[in-house]
């Protein structure tokens, strides 16, 4: 196969203007931690809208992932609140879900499509039989404010690789605990460069066979989950290994790999206690030809698992620059730990491998459970590929614009649980919607929804 050059395109999600903090995942500590707290959605849109436009500044090509319709009333109505239809029915259907159950009610309301790195699981042409980008968006039946979402990105990943002839998107996984799927958090291709075919490694908690497992928190990555995914994506047996976390630190917060590692091209950097059978993966690596592959590995010493929590060291970006090098894009909480601001500090003076280290302001974001690398998912693509995508969803300058505009026109800057039990604050959201499909070139892509 020839190798085409290709670049990593950044696809963030964009913030909702439902982002709301009512501690649904549980096992991730920092949305826990925060529930019943007073959001900001308008901060936290143009917080992440910063993010893009920094990586853009960078060199490097940057999409976003619209939205989801929130709330979600016909789920609320299947769940028995309510009946019938109007106005007059959906308020009955909040109120009533208000009282009786204010968990589901934030749960069709919730903004959770931000995390863009669970939205699907993505192999790049260059490691794929037949050619052609692989998506599988993710299931995520673990929670249940994240399962009614796999079905919007479906929708939207098909909108957005609609060129049959170049992208494959598959259809969710069955919706079952033996084949949960979280999507590209758990998910790392090490190669010597875009464009070039890699090793794909899936990173998995549990497993069907007899191994050892996590006893506080769910593990939410199914190996057998994976496993399909490398099948469906016509993945080559040699190019892809399976490779089990730590149970050990899932039970301490670590509810996704990209809580514990991070990687791009030919750099992984990854917590020393992340993997099980870390020595076989590393040997590997080392044979499989991938040209100066370099694997850091950050001591527990130098930083214990609960400080990596706690910080998301691991789970800043860490990309691949134009000329060569590599940059962080590490949460500003990282900047206040001491021990995690020291090993980025020598990332970059020791080891040498990281050109430069930057902090962003994501921490509307951070509160609900998720930092820099959460908000984005990697799209490798040929210069084919990048051109035939609907072209709406890329940032250029005037789509930023567009976009700062319209969140700052129809966000609210307090958002409590009281809130959504309003039937205008939803007459505020669908004309929020209506708006945005203008600016996406998506005529019908809400207001045909339900």
């Amino acid at each position: 196969m020839s190798v085409k050059a290709a670049q990593e395109w950044q696809f963030d999600g964009l913030v909702g203007p439902t982002h709301n903090y009512a501690g649904l995942a549980f096992g991730n500590l920092a949305s826990e931690n925060n529930a019943g707290a007073v959001s900001n959605p308008k901060a936290a849109a143009l917080q992440g809208l910063e993010k893009m436009r920094l990586v853009r500044d960078l060199g490097l090509p940057q999409a976003f992932l619209p939205p989801q319709k929130r709330p979600i009333i016909p789920v609320l109505q299947r769940l028995g609140f309510g009946g019938g239809n109007g106005v007059s029915a959906m308020s009955y259907a909040l109120d009533k879900a208000y009282k009786d159950a204010p968990h589901l009610l934030a749960s069709i309301y919730s903004s959770s499509f931000m995390w863009a790195a669970n939205a699907a699981t993505v192999s790049p042409s260059a490691d794929t039989a037949d050619g052609k980008l692989h998506f599988t968006p993710a299931n995520l039946v673990s929670h249940f404010h994240r399962a009614i979402e796999a079905e919007g990105t479906y929708r939207l990943l098909k909108r957005i690789f609609h060129n049959e002839a170049l992208f494959v998107v598959h259809n969710i996984l069955p919706a079952t605990g033996r084949l949960s799927d979280e999507g590209a958090a758990n998910h790392m291709i090490i190669c010597s460069s875009h464009g070039k075919p890699g090793l794909e490694v899936f990173v998995y908690g549990a497993a069907e066979r007899n191994i050892k497992k996590p006893v506080k928190f769910p593990a939410r990555q199914q190996c057998e989950a994976s496993e399909a995914i490398a099948r469906s994506h016509r993945l080559l047996e040699d190019r892809f290994i399976m490779l089990q976390q730590s149970p050990e630190v899932i039970d301490a917060g670590v509810f996704h790999n990209d809580v514990i590692a991070m990687n791009t091209t030919r750099l992984m950097i990854a917590h020393e206690d992340a993997f099980v059978d870390k020595e076989k993966f590393i040997a590997k690596m080392q044979r499989s030809g991938i040209e100066d592959f370099s694997y850091i590995e950050i001591a527990a010493a130098a930083l214990p698992v609960v400080e990596a929590v706690k910080s998301y060291i691991f789970n800043s970006q860490l990309l691949s620059l134009p000329d060569g090098g590599f940059v962080i894009l590490a949460p500003g909480e990282c900047e206040e730990s001491e021990k995690a601001h020291m090993v980025l500090r020598d990332l970059v003076e020791l080891n040498g491998v990281v050109t430069t280290v930057r902090y962003l302001n994501v921490r509307e974001s951070m509160r609900n459970g998720g930092g820099p690398a959460c908000l984005r998912l990697r799209v490798v693509m040929t210069e084919e590929e990048a051109a035939a995508i609907h072209p709406g969803v890329i940032l250029t300058d005037g789509q930023y614009t567009a976009l700062h505009q319209w969140v700052s026109r129809h966000y609210r800057d307090r958002l409590c649980l009281a809130d959504l039990r309003d039937p205008a604050f939803v007459g505020e959201l669908d004309t929020a919607y209506e708006a945005l499909e203008g600016i996406l070139g998506m005529p019908g892509f809400y207001t045909d929804l339900p």
